[in-house]
């Protein structure tokens, strides 16, 4: 029997973990103890509800205002104690957050094999996305098993060093979780006042592009909803106050746009299968909505989702006001310009990136996603 630890903090970790945590608890010869560091508190447990979920540790670090300094030490300090208590023989960490990288490098500490899930996603800006870019860096060097979601990021960790057999390549985990999520009957009130208009569905909140990038990224969203009477965008925001605070200066007064509390994983799903369009900065969507055919305009500067540009489901906008106007309102006015987006296949996976990981955990062997023979 091998005792798997998964370890996740934040609502796109456990969006992403969560199937995987439900697919390990299947198999007889895994043993599957889940902690929760609870970096995110509220969104956080929306996704475990969502799932099923129910963690065995719950360090509940989260505080208001927290800085990284104060995540980083909470984490290292308390989750010391749960990896002493539990030996696991291998722990599993998520994607980019600050919970995946002191995790990382608790284990490395004490020595307990780490198996990352997202691996090998980059943009080589250790600043851009900040500092998710540095903590996935970080917690490759540490990690003995790289599960890959796409043969880029295989790649990407091939050029770095790492040994070949250290990496497998399973496709994404948050298109096993879409599987589960979204529903034909779906219904929220916010759908009700979309009616037969266009729905443009917006998340913002990286840190980043809090101030100046942000408000940048405001004003050329309601510029074009002003213009664009058959469209209604709907805006689950993030609890930051301070993107909050922008929010609401620069488009609480717009009634073409209803900014929301945030809302579950089951809701996000259901709006994006549902929309026309979304615009972000947030990693998960750009995997996401391609598979519902909708295309995705990237609020920053860089991506490590590179796959997504390079098959045309994602356009890379930046966060300059003008060059977001003009991208936004070429995709609403120019039909050709929106099929070839909402056209193009999705590069991030089947729907079977559990299963692999899964394998490769429990039996050593797996059957490699998107791999050319």
């Amino acid at each position: 029997m091998k005792k798997v630890m998964a370890v996740f903090g934040t609502r796109p970790e456990a969006i992403k973990i969560c199937p995987l945590v439900k697919e390990m608890k299947s198999r007889q010869s895994l043993e599957v103890v889940v902690c929760v560091t609870a970096q995110h508190r509220q969104m956080l447990d929306q996704v475990l509800r969502t799932f099923d979920v129910v963690p065995d540790y719950d360090l509940n670090i989260m505080k208001d205002r927290q800085t990284l300094f104060d995540i980083t030490a909470n984490i290292i300090l308390a989750i010391k104690e749960v990896l002493e208590a539990e030996k696991p023989d291998v722990v599993l960490v998520h994607g980019d957050t600050s919970t995946a990288f002191v995790t990382a490098l608790a284990c490395f500490y004490l020595r307990i094999p780490v198996g990352h899930v997202e691996a090998g996603l980059r943009t080589y800006d250790i600043y851009s996305p900040f500092p998710e870019e540095f903590n996935r860096e970080a917690v490759s060097i540490i990690s003995q098993y790289h599960f890959a979601p796409t043969p880029l990021a295989r790649q990407n960790l091939l050029n770095e060093g790492k040994k070949a057999e250290s990496i497998f390549v399973t496709g994404n985990t948050v298109i096993d979780a879409m599987r589960h999520t979204v529903r034909p009957d779906y219904h929220h009130p916010e759908l009700d006042w979309v009616g037969d208009h266009r729905l443009i569905f917006i998340t913002a909140h990286r840190r980043e592009n809090i101030g100046l990038p942000m408000r940048h990224m405001f004003r050329a969203i309601r510029r074009v909803l002003e213009e664009h009477p058959d469209c209604r965008a709907v805006y689950p925001i993030h609890m930051n106050p301070e993107v909050r605070l922008a929010a609401d200066e620069e488009l609480g007064d717009c009634d073409r746009i209803h900014i929301i509390e945030p809302i579950e994983v089951f809701d996000c799903h259901n709006f994006e299968a549902r929309s026309y369009l979304c615009l972000t900065d947030s990693g998960g969507i750009q995997e996401e909505c391609p598979s519902f055919g909708v295309p995705v305009i990237v609020m920053r500067d860089t991506t490590e989702r590179p796959e997504g540009v390079e098959a045309g489901t994602l356009k890379l906008a930046g966060t300059d006001e003008e060059t977001i106007y003009r991208t936004f309102k070429l995709l609403l006015e120019d039909e050709n310009e929106y099929n070839r987006m909402s056209h193009a296949c999705n590069p991030y996976g089947d729907g079977h990136a559990c299963k692999r990981i899964a394998d490769i955990l429990e039996f050593g062997t797996y059957e490699p996603w998107g791999m050319t023979p």
